[in-house]
């Protein structure tokens, strides 16, 4: 979204936690440009919930989606040049966030959260963190020859 991060959260703090239906409400009526786009996000993922419970067999249930987290991180950057008085030149920054919406749903057995995200991966199916090894150690340094001028 070409708007810049910083903008685009102040909207996505107002709808954290909310249900689905609350949280379009909420959006419809913000006086924000990014509003807008947001509305539409959320829409989107409210539709995959419902494609994934009809035709993938999923069981979830569209009534009860929440939005779990609503992030804006930094895109990148465009960097322009406008002309300014005797022949001189201003640098500015045009910003870009990435938006990620997180929709859960909120039942009787909190064990059980069927996710569904937009903009990102679907972090139900995520992997397991991996082992890694530890650092190699260091080589001793050895003491320098003097050298005879």
């Amino acid at each position: 979204m070409r708007v810049s991060p910083q903008k685009a959260r102040l909207v996505l703090e107002l709808i954290k936690g909310k249900r689905a239906e609350d949280a379009l409400n909420t959006l419809t009526f913000t006086k924000k440009r990014v509003a807008a786009t947001v509305e539409k996000l959320l829409r989107s993922a409210i539709e995959n919930a419902n494609y994934l419970s009809s035709e993938k067999g999923a069981d979830v249930d569209v009534d009860s989606l929440y939005v779990k987290s609503a992030i804006a991180n930094d895109g990148p950057r465009m960097k322009r040049i406008r002309p300014a008085p005797m022949g001189r030149a201003f640098h500015y920054v045009r910003r870009i966030a990435h938006i990620e919406l997180v929709l859960a749903e909120r039942g009787k057995d909190k064990d059980r959260e069927a996710l569904v995200t937009t903009a990102g991966e679907n972090t139900a199916g995520a992997k397991a963190p991996v082992k890694r090894k530890a650092p190699a150690k260091k080589k001793a340094i050895g003491k320098k020859k003097a050298v005879a001028k």
